[in-house]
């Protein structure tokens, strides 16, 4: 018997499901001339022991495989392969910047849209240039379409021209579009400018009762300068008192004041402090924060939230693979009134 352990191979950093992995890896063995027709595959236990993993494992394995009519079982045999014939499984390449409870919203929404046959090759890459772009290097070529979340903490400039190298006829962009990028391609974005300042518009009767706004945009972050843009000319207009901090350390919290919060650990920081200090949040201090999940419902009798639809970001993304379209589409911003604010 041929060594498997060669032919299938599983990338511990990538997110995908093993299950889909070793379905994968099997294709690529027969494209590649590496298994042929009759060649028979391990036992469903010579493998999970070989590769440590579980048997149900293995099994979902070549049921995929088996489905997909290039395996037969055989009883009392085992499982040979019976097709060496076969179109090669649309492939997605999904590239997030990191997960998060909004990111994962997006990716249920992302996948339960393409269904099951399409096979997703998923990888976070924690905003860092380099890994980004060795996933790139080793990945790109073997997929139907690469899905980009684009969001770095350095070497944006090399990051950008990386991407706009990319086939555009692949390209889909997600919660960010680049300017720069050429050629036709996809996005489906946030307008962060538009977005907040919108947002802060139909919070306005609610923020009348304070007056100074601050929102605290980390440095060093990959958060786009346009959220501030779209703050600073609300408060401009609106004629509000504003700051924008870099973090919470040396705040003297003064009654009247509103927080926007980007990040979800700052939030629990503010609300920490804010309870220390026994102010009354959604009357003396208010809380708005960035990205609605289910837990702010909850807490603090509720939090006032400003937010991407992100499982209509999730399928729109999914269309535009299923489809092939060469379109640009901002997601709809969402307001939620809660007790914060």
């Amino acid at each position: 018997m041929k060594n498997y352990l060669k032919i299938i191979k599983l990338n511990e950093y990538s997110k995908t499901p093993i299950y889909l992995q070793i379905f994968n890896s099997i294709l690529n063995g027969i494209k590649a001339n590496q298994l042929e027709v009759n060649d028979a595959l391990p036992s469903i236990n010579d493998l999970r022991f070989g590769l440590q993993i579980g048997k149900g494992t293995v099994e979902k394995a070549y049921l995929r495989l088996k489905k997909f009519g290039v395996v037969n079982a055989v009883h009392g045999k085992g499982y040979f392969v019976s097709n060496a014939e076969f179109e090669q499984p649309f492939k997605v390449l999904l590239l997030f910047n990191k997960l998060s409870d909004h990111k994962k919203i997006i990716y249920d929404a992302f996948t339960a849209k393409l269904g099951i046959d399409i096979f997703v090759d998923f990888y976070i890459y924690n905003n860092n240039f380099n890994k980004f772009k060795r996933i790139l290097k080793e990945k790109v070529e073997r997929c139907s379409k690469v899905v980009i979340i684009p969001h770095f903490f350095n070497d944006h400039e090399n990051a950008y021209a990386l991407i706009d190298s990319l086939p555009k006829e692949k390209l889909i962009l997600m919660d960010k579009l680049i300017q720069g990028i050429s050629g036709d391609f996809c996005a489906v974005y946030e307008d962060f400018e538009k977005d907040i300042y919108c947002a802060l518009v139909e919070l306005k009767t609610r923020l009348s009762k304070y007056h100074t706004i601050k929102i605290l945009f980390p440095s060093n972050s990959y958060y786009s300068e346009l959220i501030l843009t779209g703050f600073i000319n609300f408060c401009c207009q609106y004629a509000f008192n504003y700051e924008v901090l870099s973090d919470l350390n040396d705040e003297p919290f003064v009654p009247g004041t509103v927080y926007i919060i980007l990040r979800e650990n700052h939030l629990v920081e503010l609300a920490e402090k804010i309870l220390n200090k026994r102010l009354k949040i959604g009357s003396q201090i208010g809380i708005i924060s960035y990205n609605e999940t289910p837990v702010k419902k909850l807490i603090l009798s509720g939090i006032t939230t400003i937010s991407t639809n992100f499982t209509m970001m999730g399928e729109v993304a999914a269309d535009m693979v299923l489809n092939n379209s060469k379109t640009h589409l901002p997601i709809p911003f969402n307001v939620t009134k809660r007790h914060s604010l």
